[in-house]
């Protein structure tokens, strides 16, 4: 199996926190309730080049605080570079698509000639370390907004910690990684 494919068996699915989301609740630490489904999309794009090695994830990330649900949908390029490493390209939502309707259960054909990488983030690497990859990035997203990627996979778990940090004051994030188990 490609290195590029060993990656994605282990990213593709359906995963939760709720083990960890649970063990916070009943500590009373406020902390998110957060579902992925990721979904390899290369199916879903027209217009593919021929020796395209890449592979595209639409990521369903749903996160649920306070009685209050939030959509953020992200579409991803993964290749393998020569090192071996794995680079993650963020793409912009495509056109005609928001927060709700940029699900795979709702996704029509892309076309890749019109799909654009983010100008904002930062490709993240992710390298093989003792059976888990890990990586991550730092992006500024203004002069003013720093968005922090930190994450490691393995086949047991998703571990993702994200921050957001306006002039030097965090914004968003949490102290401790989100950890998602793979529930399908």
């Amino acid at each position: 199996m490609s290195v590029l494919r060993d990656f994605i068996s282990i990213l593709e699915g359906h995963f939760d926190n709720k083990e960890q989301f649970e063990a916070m609740e009943a500590k009373g630490e406020e902390f998110p309730y957060a579902k992925h489904v990721n979904t390899a999309c290369n199916s879903k794009i027209e217009g593919l080049p021929e020796d395209f090695g890449g592979i595209f994830i639409l990521e369903e990330s749903y996160y649920t605080q306070k009685g209050s649900t939030h959509a953020s949908p992200h579409l991803f390029l993964f290749t393998e570079e020569a090192d071996g490493s794995v680079k993650l390209t963020s793409y912009d939502m495509p056109e005609g698509y928001d927060n709700s309707s940029f699900t795979y259960e709702k996704l029509g054909s892309l076309s890749y000639d019109k799909l654009r990488p983010s100008s904002r983030f930062t490709p993240a690497i992710y390298r093989l370390h003792d059976g888990i990859w890990e990586g991550g990035s730092e992006s500024m997203f203004s002069p003013v907004l720093k968005f922090t990627l930190f994450e490691r996979f393995s086949r047991e778990q998703l571990e993702v910690s994200e921050s957001m940090e306006v002039n030097g004051r965090r914004t968003f994030g949490f102290d401790e990684p989100i950890i998602y188990k793979r529930i399908s």
